[in-house]
Protein backbone atom coordinates (compact mmCIF):
# COMPACT_ATOMS: atom_id res chain seq x y z
CA UNK A 1 0.00 0.00 0.00
CA UNK A 2 1.57 3.12 -0.87
CA UNK A 3 0.38 6.52 1.04
CA UNK A 4 0.69 9.67 -0.71
CA UNK A 5 0.01 13.57 0.91
CA UNK A 6 -2.54 15.78 -0.42
CA UNK A 7 -1.04 19.10 -0.21
CA UNK A 8 -2.92 22.44 1.13
CA UNK A 9 -3.62 25.02 -0.81
CA UNK A 10 -3.66 28.18 1.31
CA UNK A 11 0.17 29.30 1.20
CA UNK A 12 1.67 28.02 -2.01
CA UNK A 13 5.20 28.96 -0.89
CA UNK A 14 4.97 26.63 1.85
CA UNK A 15 4.71 23.88 -0.03
CA UNK A 16 8.18 22.98 -1.47
CA UNK A 17 8.87 22.68 2.77
CA UNK A 18 5.34 20.16 1.93
CA UNK A 19 6.96 18.43 -1.02
CA UNK A 20 10.72 17.94 0.57
CA UNK A 21 10.02 16.92 3.95
CA UNK A 22 7.68 13.72 1.70
CA UNK A 23 10.51 13.22 -0.67
CA UNK A 24 12.84 12.31 2.10
CA UNK A 25 10.37 10.43 4.38
CA UNK A 26 8.05 7.23 3.19
CA UNK A 27 5.20 9.41 1.26
CA UNK A 28 4.66 8.38 -2.81
CA UNK A 29 3.18 11.37 -4.39
CA UNK A 30 2.24 14.99 -3.73
CA UNK A 31 -1.58 15.66 -4.64
CA UNK A 32 -3.02 19.17 -5.34
CA UNK A 33 -6.69 20.27 -6.41
CA UNK A 34 -7.88 22.29 -8.71
CA UNK A 35 -10.18 25.25 -8.59
CA UNK A 36 -10.61 28.26 -11.03
CA UNK A 37 -11.94 30.76 -8.92
CA UNK A 38 -10.53 30.44 -5.66
CA UNK A 39 -6.99 31.41 -4.02
CA UNK A 40 -5.22 28.01 -4.22
CA UNK A 41 -2.50 27.59 -7.34
CA UNK A 42 -2.04 26.53 -10.06
CA UNK A 43 -1.89 22.98 -9.93
CA UNK A 44 0.27 22.05 -12.76
CA UNK A 45 2.38 24.83 -12.48
CA UNK A 46 2.90 24.50 -8.56
CA UNK A 47 3.53 20.58 -9.30
CA UNK A 48 6.47 21.43 -11.92
CA UNK A 49 8.08 23.87 -9.18
CA UNK A 50 7.43 21.01 -6.95
CA UNK A 51 8.93 18.07 -8.85
CA UNK A 52 11.73 20.27 -9.57
CA UNK A 53 12.44 20.45 -5.81
CA UNK A 54 12.27 16.58 -5.40
CA UNK A 55 13.87 13.41 -7.08
CA UNK A 56 12.21 10.89 -5.98
CA UNK A 57 7.91 11.19 -5.24
CA UNK A 58 5.46 11.44 -7.73
CA UNK A 59 3.12 14.38 -8.42
CA UNK A 60 -0.70 14.50 -9.07
CA UNK A 61 -3.40 16.73 -10.14
CA UNK A 62 -6.50 15.68 -7.61
CA UNK A 63 -8.29 16.89 -9.68
CA UNK A 64 -7.49 18.82 -12.68
CA UNK A 65 -10.64 20.05 -14.02
CA UNK A 66 -9.66 19.41 -17.99
CA UNK A 67 -12.96 21.04 -19.13
CA UNK A 68 -11.85 24.72 -18.00
CA UNK A 69 -8.62 24.27 -20.28
CA UNK A 70 -8.24 24.38 -24.16
CA UNK A 71 -7.33 20.75 -25.07
CA UNK A 72 -4.54 20.54 -27.14
CA UNK A 73 -2.63 23.33 -24.63
CA UNK A 74 -3.32 20.87 -21.47
CA UNK A 75 -1.87 17.88 -23.80
CA UNK A 76 1.10 19.57 -24.29
CA UNK A 77 1.33 20.94 -20.81
CA UNK A 78 0.85 17.62 -19.16
CA UNK A 79 3.45 15.75 -21.81
CA UNK A 80 6.06 18.20 -20.79
CA UNK A 81 5.84 18.07 -16.94
CA UNK A 82 5.71 14.24 -17.33
CA UNK A 83 8.77 14.41 -19.98
CA UNK A 84 10.51 16.35 -17.53
CA UNK A 85 9.98 14.34 -14.50
CA UNK A 86 10.91 11.04 -16.21
CA UNK A 87 7.37 9.85 -15.71
CA UNK A 88 6.59 11.46 -11.99
CA UNK A 89 3.50 12.83 -13.44
CA UNK A 90 -0.05 11.48 -12.49
CA UNK A 91 -2.91 13.04 -14.39
CA UNK A 92 -6.07 12.96 -12.17
CA UNK A 93 -8.89 14.59 -14.19
CA UNK A 94 -12.59 15.54 -13.48
CA UNK A 95 -15.33 17.50 -14.17
CA UNK A 96 -15.92 20.00 -11.21
CA UNK A 97 -19.46 20.98 -10.14
CA UNK A 98 -18.65 25.17 -9.62
CA UNK A 99 -20.73 26.90 -11.58
CA UNK A 100 -18.40 30.23 -11.26
CA UNK A 101 -15.33 28.17 -12.12
CA UNK A 102 -16.84 27.50 -15.42
CA UNK A 103 -18.77 30.71 -16.34
CA UNK A 104 -14.99 32.19 -16.14
CA UNK A 105 -13.83 29.80 -18.15
CA UNK A 106 -16.12 30.36 -21.00
CA UNK A 107 -17.56 26.60 -20.58
CA UNK A 108 -21.06 25.30 -20.29
CA UNK A 109 -20.93 23.60 -17.30
CA UNK A 110 -24.17 21.56 -18.75
CA UNK A 111 -21.83 19.75 -21.46
CA UNK A 112 -18.61 19.51 -19.15
CA UNK A 113 -18.90 15.60 -19.25
CA UNK A 114 -18.68 15.42 -22.72
CA UNK A 115 -16.52 17.64 -23.52
CA UNK A 116 -14.18 15.70 -21.12
CA UNK A 117 -14.58 12.92 -23.18
CA UNK A 118 -13.85 14.58 -26.72
CA UNK A 119 -10.90 16.07 -24.83
CA UNK A 120 -9.58 12.45 -23.51
CA UNK A 121 -9.78 11.35 -27.47
CA UNK A 122 -7.87 14.06 -28.69
CA UNK A 123 -4.97 13.98 -25.97
CA UNK A 124 -4.70 10.24 -25.98
CA UNK A 125 -4.25 11.14 -29.82
CA UNK A 126 -1.64 13.87 -29.33
CA UNK A 127 0.41 11.93 -27.01
CA UNK A 128 0.69 9.23 -28.95
CA UNK A 129 2.34 10.90 -31.70
CA UNK A 130 -0.36 11.16 -34.26
CA UNK A 131 -0.96 14.57 -36.06
CA UNK A 132 -3.51 17.18 -34.22
CA UNK A 133 -5.42 16.88 -37.91
CA UNK A 134 -5.07 17.65 -41.48
CA UNK A 135 -3.78 20.97 -41.37
CA UNK A 136 -1.64 20.68 -38.02
CA UNK A 137 0.86 18.17 -37.52
CA UNK A 138 1.78 16.44 -34.12
CA UNK A 139 2.08 18.25 -30.80
CA UNK A 140 4.87 17.21 -28.34
CA UNK A 141 7.16 16.32 -26.79
CA UNK A 142 6.48 13.05 -26.33
CA UNK A 143 5.74 12.07 -22.80
CA UNK A 144 8.02 9.44 -20.89
CA UNK A 145 4.79 6.84 -20.92
CA UNK A 146 4.18 5.73 -24.25
CA UNK A 147 0.56 7.06 -24.81
CA UNK A 148 0.40 9.66 -22.21
CA UNK A 149 0.66 10.33 -18.11
CA UNK A 150 -1.20 7.76 -16.07
CA UNK A 151 -4.45 9.03 -16.04
CA UNK A 152 -7.03 8.81 -13.08
CA UNK A 153 -10.85 10.02 -13.23
CA UNK A 154 -12.15 11.04 -10.08
CA UNK A 155 -16.54 11.18 -9.98
CA UNK A 156 -19.59 9.43 -8.26
CA UNK A 157 -21.65 8.55 -10.60
CA UNK A 158 -21.73 5.82 -13.17
CA UNK A 159 -20.97 7.79 -16.19
CA UNK A 160 -17.96 8.64 -14.41
CA UNK A 161 -16.90 5.40 -13.40
CA UNK A 162 -17.06 3.79 -16.55
CA UNK A 163 -14.75 6.88 -17.87
CA UNK A 164 -12.48 5.07 -15.97
CA UNK A 165 -12.44 2.22 -18.11
CA UNK A 166 -12.74 3.81 -21.65
CA UNK A 167 -10.22 6.62 -20.97
CA UNK A 168 -8.35 6.06 -17.66
CA UNK A 169 -5.77 4.11 -15.71
CA UNK A 170 -7.48 3.99 -12.46
CA UNK A 171 -9.68 5.76 -10.44
CA UNK A 172 -9.31 8.48 -7.45
CA UNK A 173 -11.60 8.04 -5.03
CA UNK A 174 -12.75 10.78 -2.36
CA UNK A 175 -15.10 8.89 -0.03
CA UNK A 176 -15.09 7.06 3.30
CA UNK A 177 -14.04 3.09 3.44
CA UNK A 178 -17.97 2.61 4.29
CA UNK A 179 -19.34 3.48 0.84
CA UNK A 180 -15.87 3.64 -1.52
CA UNK A 181 -15.96 -0.51 -1.95
CA UNK A 182 -19.18 -0.22 -4.34
CA UNK A 183 -17.54 2.27 -6.18
CA UNK A 184 -14.50 -0.23 -6.25
CA UNK A 185 -16.32 -2.78 -7.63
CA UNK A 186 -18.61 -1.00 -10.51
CA UNK A 187 -15.36 0.60 -11.49
CA UNK A 188 -13.93 -2.92 -11.78
CA UNK A 189 -16.62 -4.33 -13.81
CA UNK A 190 -16.74 -1.26 -15.92
CA UNK A 191 -12.91 -2.57 -16.53
CA UNK A 192 -13.91 -6.06 -17.32
CA UNK A 193 -16.58 -5.39 -19.58
CA UNK A 194 -14.49 -2.96 -21.99
CA UNK A 195 -12.06 -5.80 -21.69
CA UNK A 196 -8.84 -4.35 -20.22
CA UNK A 197 -6.49 -6.02 -19.28
CA UNK A 198 -5.30 -6.18 -15.53
CA UNK A 199 -6.83 -4.09 -13.17
CA UNK A 200 -7.39 -0.36 -13.14
CA UNK A 201 -5.71 1.28 -10.32
CA UNK A 202 -7.70 2.69 -7.38
CA UNK A 203 -6.28 5.41 -5.15
CA UNK A 204 -8.60 6.56 -2.64
CA UNK A 205 -8.26 10.20 -0.29
CA UNK A 206 -8.72 10.90 3.20
CA UNK A 207 -8.80 14.35 4.74
CA UNK A 208 -6.48 14.27 8.00
CA UNK A 209 -4.81 17.05 10.14
CA UNK A 210 -2.47 15.34 12.74
CA UNK A 211 -1.05 18.47 15.47
CA UNK A 212 -1.90 20.43 18.31
CA UNK A 213 -5.03 22.17 18.50
CA UNK A 214 -4.62 24.78 16.48
CA UNK A 215 -3.32 22.67 13.56
CA UNK A 216 -6.29 21.04 13.64
CA UNK A 217 -8.83 24.11 13.75
CA UNK A 218 -6.54 25.68 10.54
CA UNK A 219 -7.58 22.01 8.89
CA UNK A 220 -11.53 22.73 9.36
CA UNK A 221 -11.56 26.02 8.68
CA UNK A 222 -10.22 25.82 5.67
CA UNK A 223 -11.99 22.72 4.43
CA UNK A 224 -15.29 24.18 5.56
CA UNK A 225 -14.61 27.54 3.58
CA UNK A 226 -13.76 25.08 0.47
CA UNK A 227 -16.42 23.19 0.81
CA UNK A 228 -18.99 25.71 1.74
CA UNK A 229 -20.83 25.36 -1.92
CA UNK A 230 -21.37 22.09 -1.41
CA UNK A 231 -23.93 22.69 1.45
CA UNK A 232 -22.56 19.54 2.94
CA UNK A 233 -19.03 21.24 4.52
CA UNK A 234 -20.54 20.48 8.42
CA UNK A 235 -20.76 16.78 7.78
CA UNK A 236 -17.54 16.96 5.16
CA UNK A 237 -15.60 18.50 8.21
CA UNK A 238 -16.84 15.91 10.70
CA UNK A 239 -14.98 13.39 8.87
CA UNK A 240 -11.86 14.68 9.05
CA UNK A 241 -9.15 12.04 11.06
CA UNK A 242 -7.19 13.74 13.23
CA UNK A 243 -5.84 10.83 15.40
CA UNK A 244 -2.82 8.35 14.48
CA UNK A 245 -5.23 5.45 15.48
CA UNK A 246 -7.82 6.76 12.93
CA UNK A 247 -5.41 7.33 9.95
CA UNK A 248 -4.18 3.88 11.00
CA UNK A 249 -7.65 2.56 10.47
CA UNK A 250 -8.27 4.25 7.64
CA UNK A 251 -5.43 3.05 5.53
CA UNK A 252 -5.93 -0.46 6.76
CA UNK A 253 -9.71 -0.31 5.65
CA UNK A 254 -9.05 0.92 2.57
CA UNK A 255 -6.29 -1.84 1.90
CA UNK A 256 -8.63 -4.31 2.65
CA UNK A 257 -10.90 -2.90 -0.45
CA UNK A 258 -7.69 -3.72 -2.75
CA UNK A 259 -6.69 0.03 -3.24
CA UNK A 260 -3.30 0.60 -4.16
CA UNK A 261 -2.60 4.33 -2.59
CA UNK A 262 -3.97 6.50 -0.33
CA UNK A 263 -4.21 9.97 -0.49
CA UNK A 264 -3.61 11.82 3.01
CA UNK A 265 -5.46 15.17 2.27
CA UNK A 266 -3.76 18.16 4.59
CA UNK A 267 -6.09 21.28 4.74
CA UNK A 268 -3.74 22.29 7.41
CA UNK A 269 -0.75 24.41 6.66
CA UNK A 270 1.78 23.33 9.18
CA UNK A 271 4.29 21.51 7.19
CA UNK A 272 5.13 19.58 10.23
CA UNK A 273 2.53 17.21 9.39
CA UNK A 274 4.17 15.54 6.71
CA UNK A 275 6.42 14.64 9.90
CA UNK A 276 3.78 13.46 11.92
CA UNK A 277 2.24 11.15 9.48
CA UNK A 278 5.65 9.94 8.14
CA UNK A 279 5.42 8.08 11.81
CA UNK A 280 1.77 6.84 11.72
CA UNK A 281 2.79 5.41 8.16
Amino acid sequence: MNVGIGLPIGDPVTLLDWARRADAGPFSTLGLLDRLVYHNPEPLIALAVLAGATSRVRVQTEVLLAPLRETALLAKQAATLDRMTGGRLTLGLGIGGRQDDHQVAGVDIRTRGRRLDKQMAVMRRIWSGESYGQDAGPIGPAPARSGGPAVLFGGFQPVALERVARWGDGFLAAAAPSWAGGLFDTVRTFWQQYGRDGQPRIVAQVNVALGPQEVIDDARANMHAYYTFTGMADRMVAGMLTTPAEVRAAIAAFADLGADEVMLYCHGLDPAQVDRLAEVV
